[in-house]
């Protein structure tokens, strides 16, 4: 096999068409950072975003604002520039509140929608959250939950019985890819609606989710979209449900005629419906921020980046023989993972703090597994380079024996 050299990895990056990107982003000196999967990198457009929010917007126009810096829009506009990204035409995704209760707001509504049906199905190793929020949404009922293992066909769980389907596209341990237009189609086949969670996938994957006849999804904007710690989550909704959908959190943002404050709640046409609360508009400025970045992004270019770095990243842990003991758990093929790459290692905690005390930054989930999500824009071929040679010194330290990384943290 060709030795993969640093100098080879520089070449990549003198060809890069995203490398202007990393410009547009906060990184410090002498950090790879490996962790967009969980929290991404601060845009540098947002600091002048929340300085005017604060000093202009909030401190000298104060309460016109909510028209004057048009702060009530906020969300569906920022939705409309986000549906572009996966898909989805305008009119059909508000950004707002948490991944939570949208899962929750979009789950009642499928249900709503199915009446007569009486099945959930999503998976055994989902997201906790999503699994939590079924039984949240199916507390007191007869519905029954249908989990699908890790290896099983989900094929086999749908029939006439199940109302809604909720899946992540992307598993967020293994960085496994679902096929998103074939389990759409078998729940539709099957008459079921199905809730896609795209948290990690938004933004480093292109999807189209008109195009394919989805009916929900759901994602957070603070991981590849870059918005900031607790950014608001999103929510899509096709619009040929938006008329007859429900959803249960009924607050005066989903009214009609918020401002006429009427005491009977009167839901408002198209996808304003499912807002509920004020929304926090400090955050929300934030995720504009960051969508300036994407703003005339190819996603198919960002695409092709990030299944080249995950590919690079894969063979270069692959012939270092000082990984030799990580075993691999995303899928290989490129069209079967999303941006992310995870291996299982049963020290593999402390590897992890390890390499974060050396300016490599990835995530560790439990039990054994090595997490490392990897974001085209900001990201270099040269950081796959010395990310791994880090790795491998670190794993050659054992610094499992060491005391300070005994102790498991809050935030792993």
């Amino acid at each position: 096999m060709t030795e993969i050299t640093r100098q080879h990895c520089k070449d990549l990056d003198a060809q890069d068409p995203l490398a202007a990107m990393r410009d547009a982003f906060h990184l410090p000196e002498g950090v790879i950072y490996l962790d967009g999967n969980s929290l991404g990198a601060q845009p540098k457009g947002a600091r002048a975003a929340f300085d005017r929010t604060i000093d202009v917007e909030w401190r000298e126009d104060l309460i016109t604002s909510w028209g004057k810096a048009e702060w009530f829009t906020l969300p569906e506009r920022l939705g409309d520039r986000l549906g572009r990204l996966f898909g989805a035409a305008p009119g059909q995704v508000v950004v707002c509140d948490t991944t939570s209760l949208n899962i929750y707001k979009a789950l009642r509504a499928a249900m709503g929608l199915r009446p007569e049906r009486r099945v959930i199905v999503s998976e055994k190793a989902s997201f906790p959250t999503d699994l939590y929020m079924i039984e949240g949404a199916t507390m007191g009922s007869d519905y029954e939950t249908r989990l699908v293992e890790p290896e099983g066909d989900i094929a086999d769980l749908i029939d006439a019985d199940v109302a809604a389907v909720l899946l992540s596209n992307v598993d967020y341990r293994t960085g496994r890819l679902l096929d998103m237009e074939r389990i759409t189609r078998l729940a539709h086949e099957a008459g079921a609606l199905v809730i896609w969670d795209l948290c990690h996938s938004a933004g480093v994957l292109p999807m189209e989710m008109d195009a394919m006849g989805a009916d929900f999804a759901v994602g957070c904007t603070y991981k590849y979209l870059n918005g900031g710690p607790g950014s608001p989550a999103f929510i899509y909704v096709a619009e040929r449900h938006q008329a007859e959908a429900r959803q249960p959190l009924s607050g005066w943002w989903g009214h009609a005629a918020p401002f006429a404050f009427e005491a009977e709640f009167r839901p408002v046409e198209g996808i304003r419906r499912f807002l509920c609360g004020t929304q926090p508009i400090l955050s929300m400025k934030g995720v504009e921020a960051a969508l300036d970045v994407f703003e005339g992004i190819d996603m198919q270019t960002v695409r092709a980046k990030s299944v080249a770095l995950c590919d690079l990243f894969i063979r270069l842990v692959a012939r270092h023989p000082g990984c030799a003991d990580l075993r691999l758990i995303t899928p290989e093929a490129a069209e079967e993972r999303g941006s992310q790459v995870s291996f299982a290692f049963d020290e593999g905690y402390a590897v992890v703090r390890a390499m974060i005390e050396r300016g490599v930054i990835g995530d560790f989930r439990a039990p054994n597994v090595m997490r490392f999500g990897l974001a085209p824009y900001y990201l270099r071929y040269e950081d796959m380079f010395d990310a791994v040679e880090i790795m491998a010194e670190c794993i050659a330290a054992r610094p499992w024996e060491d005391s300070r990384f005994a102790q498991m943290a809050a935030v792993t």
